[in-house]
């Protein structure tokens, strides 16, 4: 069972995707893992035959328990427990021994022998935005089908579920971790005027919105000063080899995610902008991949148009830094001695003092508006 962050201590397996027998490949989906933070898909990291299905289908087992043996490519099989390789001639006995079930077979009866759920097809997409199983949801409908009520009734202690595993994360945060705070009033004015131009030329589906310049400012920001870009275990820092942005998403039924825009660094706008949507259209209506909830380096939480000005964050252990964007709006500026009205965000920081102080911390801050001052370059 993988760890998908912090706040993570179990998890329940609704579904396989794979069987006994079957090859895969690095990246394949072979499981879904319900979780606090909804069914998230989970992958295989290397290529090989599935040997042994070891959790059956239903079961909530803790993180790091052995879900499946996986048989390397060409690798022969195990002997089956206390038998030689061999076959070895059965000795007389009165009556045939029963044999057991295979773990394999009773990890994969339920999947087999469980009817498909009646619910109605409004039910079912509701139940597919809110990343709701129908695993034990009590169907109220016609001959006992699940209807969009029985979904939202559903939904409602998983958000609260979420709610406290969220509520511990940033506890052990604020526990474990010295948190120190910077902020930065960015002019955007250069950077609005460069995307509206470069939208111009894009087509509807194309178009960039605001959010990517920041993400792509903060991601080449953590290249140029890497003490921001990590993780903090075992009591010392590990820097990142990769810029893994985590970006706060809220769902619909309450709560946050967070999965990662991998390799923010190195990709341009369009792939950014393309991504990210592709990301919130998966965080709220399910699907997201174990990869992207399990190896962000940085977080970047953006309150948009939703009217708080600042936002200082609470850095998600063990990440080592947490940026905040709050509202842009027209504030009065100082240009060559007059003032005008100009639209500004003010950036922020949440470091940790273990890792980074605030002279390292101010010029990330400096350096995000030194690129969103070029934001053709980004």
């Amino acid at each position: 069972m993988p760890s998908l962050g912090a706040d993570m201590e179990a998890g329940t397996l609704v579904e396989w995707k794979v069987k006994p027998g079957d090859a895969v490949k690095r990246g394949d989906l072979v499981a879904v893992v319900d979780t606090s933070k909804g069914a998230i898909d989970i992958e295989i990291w290397e290529d090989g035959v599935v040997a042994e299905v070891r959790v059956p289908v239903g079961t909530k087992v803790p993180v790091g328990t052995v879900l499946a043996l996986l048989r390397g490519e060409g690798e022969a099989a195990a002997p089956s427990p206390g038998r030689s390789p061999e076959t070895a001639p059965s000795p007389p006995s009165a009556a045939p021994p029963v044999a057991a079930p295979s773990v394999a077979a009773a990890a994969a009866a339920p999947a087999a022998a469980a009817p498909r759920t009646r619910a109605s097809p409004a039910a079912r997409s509701r139940a597919h935005e809110l990343g709701v199983s129908f695993e034990g949801v009590r169907g109220t409908g016609p001959g006992g089908a699940v209807t969009v009520a029985d979904v939202e009734v559903a939904a409602r202690p998983a958000a609260s579920s979420m709610r406290q595993a969220i509520a511990a994360a940033m506890s052990r945060s604020n526990r474990e971790i010295p948190h120190y705070h910077l902020g930065l009033d960015v002019d955007l004015s250069r950077a609005l005027a460069w995307l509206a131009r470069e939208n111009e030329r894009r087509s509807v589906a194309e178009r960039l919105l605001p959010v990517v310049l920041l993400l792509a400012a903060v991601a080449r920001a953590a290249r140029e000063v890497p003490e921001v870009n990590g993780f903090h275990e075992g009591g010392q820092f590990r820097p990142a080899g990769a810029v893994h942005l985590g970006v706060a998403i809220s769902l619909r039924k309450g709560g946050l995610v967070v999965p990662a825009l991998h390799d923010a660094d190195r990709k341009d706008l369009g792939t950014l902008m393309r991504e990210l949507g592709d990301l919130i259209a998966r965080a709220r209506g399910g699907g997201l991949r174990s990869s992207e909830l399990s190896d962000a380096t940085l977080t970047v939480t953006s309150l948009g148009d939703l009217g708080a000005g600042t936002v200082f964050g609470v850095i998600y252990p063990p990440q080592v830094a947490l940026v905040g964007f709050g509202r842009i709006g027209e504030r009065p500026w100082a240009v060559a001695g007059r003032v005008e009205a100009r639209p500004v965000v003010t950036a922020t920081l949440s470091g940790d003092h273990r890792v980074s102080d605030g002279i390292r911390g101010a010029q990330f801050l400096t350096t995000v508006d030194r690129l969103l001052q070029a934001p053709e370059e980004l």
